[in-house]
Order: C-alpha cells, then structure tokens, then sequence
C-alpha cells in the first residue's frame, strides 16, 4: 500500500489526455491529484475514471485551471465552479477538500491524508511591494495570470477575500484533525506551495504573486505534516524543511516534460512521486533542493 501523487496533468491537451490512458494498475495503493486536471467537469471526470480503475485511493485538490469559467459557455462562477467540481468528484468516490480526511494505513506509520483548498492572496511578493502595487509591479515584467480574467472570486468581492476564507476554514479543519488524532501525521496535499521560499521560477519570477499565501508558512510544522505535497509551478522538486518532505510533483504541459519522454524514454507512469513511504528525512531536518526531471 503506497501513495504516489501527480499535479498538473492539464487534459485539456490532447497529448496528456492520451497519456494519462497508459496509468498502470496499483490496486493495493493511494493516488494524489493535487490540482490542474483541466477546466471542463469532462477532464476532471477522465481522470477521476481512470485513477479510480487503477488505483484502491484517489485524492484531489483544485488548482487555479478547475475553477476557470471558460468561455464563451455559460458556466458557472467561483464557488459553484469548485461545487461542481467536487460533484463530479464525488460520483467516482475521490476524496475532496470537502470531505472528511482520510486514515491511511499503508506502509509504515497510519497517516492522515488531508487534501486541502488555499487559493492565493498575492502575497508572496517582496516586502517592498504593497497589495495596491502588486499586479503593477507584475505586468512591469509583462507577467499577468490568466486567472485575472477567468478565475472568478464569486460570490466574495475578491480572490484575496475568498483566500481568506479557505484558509480560516482550512485551519480550523486541520487542528480538529489533529486533536482528534493525537501523533498522527498529516500528508498534507494543496496545489499553491504552502511557503514562498518553495517558489523558484527563475523564467517568471513575478508570477509569484498567484502562487499561495503566507498564512500557511509554518503549517507544516502546526498540523504535524509528515509530507506536504503540491503542484502549480511545473518545476518538480523535493525539499526539507523542519524534517518535513515537501514534494512538488507537477506533470505540466506537454513540452514540459517531453525531455522526459524524448531523452529519458520515460511515460507517465515514470512521473508519479512516491509520498509514502519514502525516504527517512535527514539528520538535520534540512536538506538541499532536489531538483526532478521525474519520478
């Protein structure tokens, strides 16, 4: 019984889609969609399909790109966007935010598995950036997200407001769970990075703005997280930091990987990062970046 994840998977490129078909059997382990699956309820519900056929578990946080209200279809906006989302979610019997988190008991010590939705508050930005200042010191570096104009904040006035209530909600749901499960571990799994000192986009490096909020910085350390897993960024990577594992496991677009595929002979399955067990973490609790083409 292990427990791999994988980010970004993006369906609504052919390619991927084509690829996420060859997903081989894990009938005995856990699987961590942590956010961009796509923007149509028919990408979500491929991919739920098929992770539900081949693996016992499958969890799922959002990512910015399923709550994108795409056009020109009337679709819905904010909140009900993430509704149906979950819906969907739930008719395949995947894990969401939304449900009650998970006792895993697999290899090595039972853990926790709590999928959980933040959003972004533009917060990771320097000191010297206000709030007011911030999306004008991003298009300074012709950087502006698309979220800007199709990840609507409804029914809250903003994505800063509706970041806030995520969190308030989510920080409640983390210490119950943990008072309830005295030293138990959490694997934490969100797509935005919870701690900006995990941001390395050295292509884009004002894009932070829409990559999390520091309201989670020491969550790691709070809700006695045994691994916190993330996407977003489509830079694979694994840190440590207080003796917790973060792995950010995004597949990306099809270009992004297809060094991968062309270089390394490798296929998507060669891409899933094992969460559990993994690696025991170092002496120290701290360790350099490592950086990963896959696996």
């Amino acid at each position: 019984m292990k427990l791999y994840a994988l980010g970004d998977i993006h369906l609504g490129y052919d390619f991927n889609k084509k690829a996420i078909e060859d997903l081989q059997p894990h009938p005995e382990d856990g699987l961590i969609l942590c956010g961009d699956v796509g923007e149509k309820p028919d990408h979500l519900a491929l991919a739920f399909g098929i992770a539900k056929d081949r693996f016992k578990e499958v969890f799922w946080c959002p990512g910015n790109h399923e709550l994108y209200t795409m056009p020109p279809k009337k679709e819905p906006r904010g909140e009900k966007k993430y509704e149906e989302c979950v819906e969907v979610a739930r008719r395949y019997g995947v894990h969401t935010p939304e449900d009650d988190f998970f006792l895993w008991d697999g290899e090595g010590e039972p853990v926790l598995i709590a999928p959980i939705f933040t959003l972004y508050d533009y917060s990771f930005r320097p000191d010297d950036v206000s709030r007011e200042n911030a999306l004008k010191w991003a298009e300074e570096a012709d950087i502006v997200a698309t979220d800007e104009f199709i990840l609507h904040p409804d029914p809250h006035a903003s994505r800063d407001d509706w970041c806030r209530v995520l969190v308030t909600k989510t920080e409640k749901k983390l210490e119950e769970a943990v008072a309830r499960n005295p030293g138990v571990p959490l694997i934490i799994a969100n797509h935005w990075p919870l701690r900006q000192d995990l941001v390395f986009l050295p292509r884009i490096p004002r894009f932070s703005l829409w990559c999390g909020t520091k309201l989670t910085e020491d969550w790691h350390k709070r809700f006695n997280a045994k691994v916190v897993v993330s996407g977003h960024l489509h830079i694979r990577r694994t840190d440590w930091k207080d003796g917790v594992r973060f792995e950010e496991c995004s597949l990306g677009y099809p270009k992004q990987w297809e060094d991968a595929r062309n270089i390394s002979g490798k296929n998507l399955n060669d891409m899933l990062r094992e969460i559990l067990p993994g690696p025991e973490p170092p002496e120290s609790g701290n360790a350099e970046t490592e950086w990963r083409r896959f696996g």
